[in-house]
């Protein structure tokens, strides 16, 4: 572990990775806030400000294990610090995994008053590694149907925790998205859906969806887009509520606020909407 933090100090001292990048995989390598800060000077560098990671002010975060399908299902969870029944939402990762920059979306879902969960995926196989590099080969073992069995059984999860109200939503990004959409149609207790940039669910099964939906989609996306319209006759002709939305100018994954196509405009406008779609759903 030493070698892989030396490795990523220099990496960020070569400007290879930002600040922000280099403080999430800090802190989860030396698996906490405290950690991290203890070992700053060691690398050279006393001056770092970790404030906004500190104990994640007014948040409850922790990993956790739910009965899934297949297996128990590591998760990251956060909620508000005051004990009470919050709605609840599932954020579902890109095709990279449990990554950082996803707990941190979970985080911000739960500043917004939401009892958060994000699960790994990739749990079956051994869950999210440090090293993403290569986690593709990981999402190959994958059994699709299992997986999306795995993130129903999120739903049933929070459905019945302690500090929910028993309404869950769900939102997704990219590989995410397009599952987000997989467990509206699974999931028929599910009460709201936010895909972004996902693929869109077969229009013989859009019919069984039963949760309202917002979908959010980048201009510059013609793989994913190609299957909107179809997927908003469907849902037109189901009679289920829907939102769609496009971004102009943006690409996929422009909600991704540590990769090259984020956009900002977008994101906050995409993220807004989001919120207030689930405080209007889940409440």
């Amino acid at each position: 572990m030493e070698k892989e933090i030396k490795s990523l100090y220099e990496e960020y001292k070569r400007g290879e990775t930002s600040r922000r990048e280099f403080l999430r995989k800090l802190i989860l390598y030396t698996g906490s806030v405290t950690a991290a800060l203890a070992i700053l000077p060691e690398l050279g560098d006393e001056h770092t400000a970790l404030a906004e990671y500190q104990d994640f002010p007014g948040l409850v975060t922790e990993f956790i294990k739910y009965p899934g399908f297949n297996c128990d299902m590591r998760a990251y969870l956060a909620r508000p610090v005051k004990p009470r029944k919050n709605p609840a939402v599932i954020v579902i990762h890109e095709n990279r995994g449990l990554v950082p920059h996803i707990q941190d979306v979970t985080r911000r879902m739960a500043k917004e008053g939401f009892l958060a969960l994000a699960p790994d995926a990739l749990s079956p196989v051994g869950g999210t590694p440090d090293d993403v590099s290569n986690v593709g080969e990981l999402f190959k073992k994958l059994n699709n149907d299992d997986t999306v069995k795995n993130f129903v059984a999120a739903v049933k999860y929070l459905e019945t925790h302690p500090n929910s109200n028993g309404k869950v939503g769900c939102t997704g990004f990219c590989w995410g998205g397009a599952m987000t959409n997989q467990v509206a149609v699974n999931a028929p207790t599910l009460k709201a859906a936010v895909p972004y940039y996902g693929r869109q669910p077969a229009v013989e099964d859009v019919p069984k969806i039963k949760a309202a939906i917002m979908a959010h989609y980048a201009e510059n996306d013609p793989g994913i887009n190609a299957g909107i319209q179809n997927f908003e006759q469907a849902l037109k002709k189901a009679n289920i509520e829907h939102y769609i939305y496009m971004y102009p100018g943006t690409s996929h994954a422009f909600n991704n606020d540590t990769g090259p196509r984020y956009n900002e405009e977008a994101a906050k406008l995409a993220w807004q909407r989001t919120v207030e779609f689930f405080k209007k759903k889940l409440k």
